[in-house]
């Protein structure tokens, strides 16, 4: 029933990538108008058409984005699109995954978050659901992590959205191979170079 939709979402977010099992039973609720994983993941998934936060500049005035540092930065950061694939806002703003091409490729896509600030953050968990579970575990009414984990994980498993089983202290943990901050700043030095601002 969601095929297409599901097609579309990979082509606009994932480059064509297959869409991760536990991102299209989100996808599919949030289709759905159901909001329990909205509500206990606090993420909101994106639309068809909805632009990329590292493609948006629309929030620079006129003159911000005639400013030739200004344009060295949305440079770099459109360059970054390419390697991070934001799927959905949540956490503290925008989270997907890390798909750089030096990563390795053997194990679970890296998730990965982008604040307000621009500044990037690893997230433990080896699907986008765990991720989340394992962020959110921070912000619950039980102040051990661990048994919030296993709350919001036996509360996914009850919605169909079962996680590994993994305790919360065992969570996949990857370590970027390309670390995306670095890579940032080198995009934007390479775009001041091009502008003659270096």
């Amino acid at each position: 029933m969601y095929e297409e939709r599901l097609a579309e979402f990979s082509r606009e977010r994932l480059d064509g990538r297959p869409v991760p099992d536990d991102l299209r039973t989100m996808l599919v609720a949030q289709w759905e108008n159901r909001t329990d994983f909205r509500h206990l993941l606090d993420l909101r998934f994106f639309d068809p058409g909805e632009l990329d936060p590292l493609l948006d500049t629309s929030y620079l005035s006129e003159a911000e984005r005639a400013d030739p540092e200004m344009q060295a930065i949305n440079a770099g950061a459109a360059e970054m699109a390419t390697y991070v694939k934001l799927v959905a806002e949540g956490g503290k703003g925008w989270i997907g995954y890390w798909l750089h091409p030096d990563e390795p490729t053997d194990g679970p896509w890296p998730v990965i978050e982008l604040d307000t600030e621009f500044s990037y953050w690893s997230m433990a968990g080896s699907t986008l659901a765990e991720a989340c579970a394992a962020d959110r575990s921070r912000y619950q009414d039980e102040p051990d992590e661990q048994t919030a984990f296993s709350q919001l994980s036996a509360r996914l498993t009850d919605l169909g959205l079962p996680l590994s089983g993994q305790d919360f202290d065992d969570l996949h943990d990857p370590e970027w191979t390309v670390d995306p901050e670095e890579l940032t700043e080198e995009l934007i030095d390479a775009e001041r170079a091009k502008r003659g601002l270096a």
